[in-house]
């Protein structure tokens, strides 16, 4: 996971959680999403896939809105009636540290909590110390699980 934040204070240009709205998103804020997604570094989903994702899981993509500024934090999360999955944070650079991945991550949380999860996965590339740091300290542990995977034709 790349373009997290961490929930220090920012700097000067840095937006806070407290200024930003945390909401789901809609059909509208795609484009800003996937900008956001390449922004950060990320391969943003296809549209058609991303189209997709949100009908299955209505109000489990949600962004940071910061007045003036627009989509600047987005995470995806998903659950297959189990076990929730965080997929995808990412803030956007100019608006770290300043809380509002921890605030995006949250609403996922309580947002999966109501539809069931009783637990939460996501996946980090083991390179990556910052995510790797980021979501220890939100308590999220790793675990001896192997990932396979296979795509699909």
């Amino acid at each position: 996971m790349s373009g997290h934040g961490d929930g220090h204070a920012g700097g000067p240009g840095t937006e806070s959680a407290a200024e930003a709205v945390v909401r789901a998103a809609t059909g509208d804020d795609v484009p800003a999403v996937q900008a956001l997604w390449r922004t950060a570094g990320l391969q943003p989903l296809d549209d058609g896939e991303l189209v997709a994702t949100l009908g299955h899981g209505p109000g489990l993509l949600v962004v940071a809105d910061v007045p003036g500024a627009g989509v600047v934090g987005v995470v995806l999360g998903t659950f297959d009636g189990r076990r929730g999955w965080v997929h995808r944070l990412a803030v956007h650079p100019g608006h770290r540290r300043g809380g509002l991945a921890s605030a995006l991550v949250s609403d996922l949380e309580r947002r999966l909590r109501e539809r069931g999860a009783r637990r939460v996965n996501l996946l980090v590339l083991p390179d990556n110390a910052g995510a790797l740091r980021f979501w220890q300290r939100r308590g999220y542990l790793p675990c001896p699980d192997v990932l396979h995977t296979k795509p699909l034709p």
